[in-house]
């Protein structure tokens, strides 16, 4: 019976291992995709193994291994056959055709490939009519399809421009280690196989120690690590002296994490006795070695998963790309309509099928803005630069706008919130409370060193430290030298170097004979220095470690520079100090001293620290210090800011929940006026469960509760309160948070540094990753990096996010308002039957030409003061392009517009013979070779060529005239609710912009050739002054609407039938 469980317990490992294989045709296509469905829901749920918790003899039977040979080499190869290598798998790439064809027919484009071909279509027929083919329809055909082409080229670069972003700006982005895997859902797999995998693993085979390259280690090897080593695969320990590992890539804490052989806790990602594939084993700790038996290799490590799980996840659109398409599908229905409906129009009038083509080409171009997709990109990019400035560097243009949607951020604690350094916050000495400098730079840090308790304390934990400064850093301040050793030995070295002076010349003084290191057995450090007083020869001997181990082994105190008994009075003041201080959240050591006995110790004595032969207890007591991870001086006030704006924070961190609360409360995540359940419980003395968690506002969340939370239960967390954090969360749990901050409404923003936070990135609307101490993971699966790792550098891309979504709108309303003068000169040349007030090849030259630059000069734009006093926008709601916008540009603006080109029209007409009552029903005659006696108001005939070559200036002029319109188009559209007096006129980009426009159109008005390419021809210098009259009305019209608007309540007509 035992060997069939044992056989199927072998049967199940290798089925577990054995790597997924597409073996699936086209009919089970759907099949295969809900199994793949299915198993990335299973990888958001928690590892479930028992495999650290089975007696070590069954793990031996289950894997068919031996603890003292190992596997044999033939065993090792059939295995590594059976189960693939310990390597992730690789994923399918999308072809570069793919993305270039995207840009090439998405969006407006395929619309102007339509117009271009049915403008070859026309040409071709045309030709094939008459020997005397008029080739405009070619060269428009050629234009657009170039339009198109070179539209599409420039998204590609941009595009690909943006993918390599991290190449480019790689020495913008710090780094502080490479202790992490060379990993990210796809992307980093290339670096894992290129860095990771040419390391080798120390394996026993064959009864031998052999050095095997890591993606050759199968399930059941023994492996040997030490102090700097990657540990290979997930390993359960089978033996550990002293062994510690950083799990900051799984965890996203710091602290080095201790191994041992025993099983410590049910969760598997919790427990002692599991080192994890890429985690560190760290340098610098005696006897830091193990050994262990490989449980999982490959996709099945808790690597692996993570890492599918974040490939398998679906990014969806960001909120500007949900806009942008949104804007297209309007545009394109609307050139689509107006172009079939004119089209219908023209041939129930009876024009010939091929002129009712050229109308439909000409309405179609007049209502796609061609230039406007390439100036969002130039906007997007344009802020992206700034925001690199201000130390986010954004990988992906679209969000850029995207954090400016969010209305909640997932932030992480450590490094984000806080300085990412452990800092003496707190000493308790004298049965008094002293507070440290905690802040960033700490220059106000002065101490009374007349003190001798606190002299004694500063002393022992000096000396009693295993922490140093690298070397040649003297003239660096104390706080940003480099150091190694464990970071509350390096906390409190820096905390005594400021405190008292040069570490290095009190540890000279006090020259060290022994030590005992910190364990997790003992959970004290003990060492033995020489006096640093000439006259006394005794031995010192100095204790740090948990306060109640320490306490426990003293029996006297010092009180005010003299020993006094240990009464029950001094233990009753430390446990309040030392509750007090715990309920901070901070980590509290204790301190104790001895002088051995001369005569009992004399120099030269042989101290053993393997069978002790000097005393542990008996001891001096000093007094305790308390050590906390401080928050960035900046973040409170970032905090209120994110507040103010209607955004979200939750903290979503591995840490303590105490020490998570307590960082909360200090940045303002939690508010002093909000209690959580728990204090709630403490201020009335009554059991947690007794409170109604649902009538506050605030809660704390611990993982082992999250794990037993259905998803609508978590929904109404993150939906009923207002200030959340969540602690000791894993990977998967902080997946399933965003997950339900999204499904509650909400644009998401989270934020992370390890590993453990990569399918969080990738699941949240944008990821931001830590540029100091992040990871090359977070850094490569982000859309956003922080260069300086502070939050508050999220609250000003938040800001600028917001401002490049205003000035969007902005650059939008700018650019559709000539959509009107652009398609209006069409509409009446079909329904009234006039010569064609303006030619298809001329819009191009306002859409790709005059307007470009102005609209670019609108992302320059200073916000307008209210940016963060308001919520984040409704994405159902607010659109980038709503009808009151539509309703602005075309009816309002467009409309005055429209009606200077056609006045401007109207008196070059007048000014050459044709009062406006003479060209209505003209257009057969005017248009056709055939007639070249054609009469004006006055009587003067004109021949075909000499009515073109009005026509054309015609043309010209009306062109001109929309320039000088949009003159009051672009400065009104500096503000949508500010007086211009108000916001200036500071942007010197778009003053210039109104100079670019004015001498590009002269440029092409005056400039010899032209009237053969473009059939642009001179205009008199007067014929400019037409469309003035109707600039001025476009600018005295607009101050006064926006006037109205600020004197209006909310929600007043005014503002919801105009304020866009």
């Amino acid at each position: 019976m035992q060997a069939n469980d044992e056989s199927n317990a072998s049967s199940r490992i290798r089925a577990e291992q054995v790597p997924l294989v597409d073996k699936t045709s086209k009919k089970d296509a759907v099949v295969q995709y809900k199994r793949e469905k299915h198993q990335l829901e299973d990888l958001k749920q928690e590892m479930e193994t028992d495999m650290h918790q089975i007696p070590i003899n069954e793990l031996y039977s289950r894997l068919e291994t031996n603890s003292n040979t190992g596997l044999s080499s033939e065993e090792a190869k059939r295995r590594l056959v059976r189960d693939g290598p310990n390597a992730l798998s690789p994923p399918p790439q999308t072809p570069e055709w793919i993305k270039f064809a995207k840009n090439l027919f998405g969006g407006f484009a395929i619309l102007l490939w339509i117009g271009a071909l049915l403008c070859f279509l026309a040409y071709g027929v045309d030709y094939a009519m008459s020997e005397n083919a008029i080739k405009d329809n070619l060269y428009l055909g050629v234009v657009l399809a170039a339009v198109v082409i070179i539209t599409g080229c420039f998204q590609y670069y941009q595009e690909a421009k943006s993918e390599k972003i991290m190449e480019s700006f790689k020495h913008m982005v710090p780094s502080l280690h490479n202790s992490v895997l060379y990993w990210s859902m796809y992307v980093i797999v290339v670096h894992m196989l290129h860095s990771l995998w040419n390391n080798f693993a120390k394996v026993w085979r064959d009864g031998k120690l052999h050095e095997v390259p890591t993606e050759e280690i199968v399930v059941g090897d023994i492996v040997e690590v030490k102090g700097g080593d990657r540990i290979p695969a997930d390993i359960r320990l089978i033996v550990s002296h002293g062994l510690k590992v950083d799990n900051s890539s799984l965890t996203g804490e710091s602290d080095p994490q201790s191994r041992v052989a025993e099983c410590t806790n049910k969760n598997p990602l919790e427990t002692a006795n599991i080192a994890f594939f890429s985690t560190n084993a760290m340098e610098g700790f005696i006897f830091g070695t193990g050994k262990g038996v490989v449980i999982y290799t490959g996709d099945k490590t808790v690597m692996g998963r993570i890492a599918h799980l974040a490939s398998g996840l679906e990014s969806g659109e960001t909120p500007i790309a949900k806009e942008l398409a949104h804007f297209i599908h309007l545009i394109t229905g609307v050139a689509v309509f107006l172009g079939i409906s004119f089209f219908i129009i023209s041939l129930a009038m009876g024009y010939h099928w091929l002129d009712a083509c050229v109308f439909l080409i000409g309405i179609i171009v007049a209502n796609v803005p061609e230039g406007l997709l390439a100036t969002v990109t130039v906007c997007l990019t344009l802020t992206a630069k700034r925001m690199a400035r201000k130390n986010c560097l954004v990988k992906h243009l679209e969000a850029v706008e995207t954090l400016g949607s969010t209305s909640t951020i997932c932030s992480d604690k450590t490094g984000t919130l806080t300085q990412n350094r452990m800092t003496v916050s707190h000493a308790w000495f004298d049965l008094n409370t002293m507070l440290a400098d905690t802040s960033e730079h700490q220059t106000q840090a002065k101490y009374d060193l007349s003190q001798p308790t606190f002299r004694a304390l500063l002393r022992v934990a000096g000396i009693c430290n295993r922490a140093e400064f690298k070397a040649n850093q003297d003239l660096v301040p104390v706080l940003k030298r480099e150091c190694t050793g464990d970071a509350s030995d390096i906390a409190l070295m820096k905390f005594v170097e400021l405190a008292e002076g040069d570490v290095s010349e009190l540890r000279d003084r006090n020259r060290k004979v022994c030590e005992i290191p910190f364990n997790s057995t003992n959970k004290f450090a003990v060492s033995i220095h020489e006096s640093d007083t000439p006259d006394d020869r005794s031995y010192k001997l100095a204790m740090k470690g948990a306060p109640e181990r320490i306490i426990d082994r003293c029996t006297t105190i010092m009180i005010n520079g003299k020993e006094q008994p240990l009464t029950r009075d001094h233990r009753e003041a430390f446990d309040r100090a030392y509750l007090e201080l715990g309920c901070l959240g901070e980590r509290v050591l204790g301190f104790c001293d001895y002088t051995l006995p001369l005569e009992k110790y004399p120099p030269g004595f042989a101290f053993d620290t393997t069978e002790v032969n000097f005393p542990l207890s008996g001891l001096r007591f000093l007094g305790l210090m308390s050590m906390i991870d401080p928050p960035r001086a900046a973040v409170p006030d970032a905090v209120a800011k994110c507040r103010s704006a209607g955004i979200k924070v939750i903290m979503v961190t591995g840490d303590h929940p105490i020490t998570a609360k307590a960082v909360a409360k200090s940045v303002g995540i939690i508010s002093p006026e909000n209690e959580t359940p728990e204090d709630v419980a403490m201020r009335l003395n009554i059991p947690v469960e007794e409170v109604d968690g649902t009538q506050c506002k605030a809660c704390v969340v611990h993982g082992s509760q999250l794990r037993e939370m259905t998803k609508n239960e978590l929904d109404f967390i993150v939906g009923h309160y207002k200030e959340i954090v969540f602690a000791r969360t894993s990977p998967q749990q902080k997946l399933l948070i965003v997950e339900s901050c999204q499904r509650n409404g909400a644009i998401v923003a989270v934020t992370g540094d390890g590993v453990n936070d990569s399918p969080a990135l990738k699941q949240a609307d944008i990821g931001i990753a830590m540029g100091i101490a992040g990871s090359d993971v977070s850094k490569q699966a982000a859309d956003m990096i922080l260069l300086d790792d502070n939050f508050a550098s999220i609250v000003t891309g938040v800001e600028e996010g917001r401002l490049i979504f205003d000035n969007l709108k902005k650059s939008i309303a700018y650019t559709l308002t000539s959509n009107i003068p652009e398609i209006s000169p069409f509409l009446m040349f079909i329904l009234l039957n006039i010569p064609l007030p303006l030619g298809t090849v001329t819009i191009l030259c306002i859409d790709l030409g005059t307007d470009l630059w102005p609209a670019i000069s609108l992302a320059y734009e200073e916000s307008e003061g209210d940016i963060m006093k308001r919520p984040p926008r409704n994405p159902q709601k607010d659109k980038l392009v709503n009808e009151r916008l539509i309703s602005f540009s075309y009816g309002m603006i467009g409309m005055m517009q429209a009606s200077a080109g056609f006045f401007t029209y109207f008196v070059i007409m007048g000014d050459n013979g044709f009062l406006p009552l003479r060209l209505f029903g003209l257009r057969d005659q005017w248009d056709s070779r055939a007639v070249n006696d054609l009469e004006d108001s006055y009587g003067q005939q004109w021949t075909y060529s000499s009515r073109k070559v009005l026509e054309y200036t015609c043309h010209t002029a009306f062109f001109v005239s929309i320039v000088v319109v949009q003159w009051a188009d672009l400065i009104i559209s500096k503000t949508r609710r500010n007086s211009l007096i108000q916001q200036g006129m500071n942007n010197w980009t778009l003053n210039f912009g109104i100079l670019f426009e004015t001498v590009l159109a002269a440029f092409l008005a005056y400039c010899p050739g032209l009237d053969k390419g473009l059939r642009m021809y001179s205009l008199k210098l007067w014929w400019w002054f037409p469309a003035l009259p109707f600039s001025v009305l476009i600018f005295i019209f607009d101050e006064s609407r926006r006037a109205i608007l600020r004197r209006s309540k909310r929600g007043s007509f005014v503002e919801r039938e105009t304020y866009y």
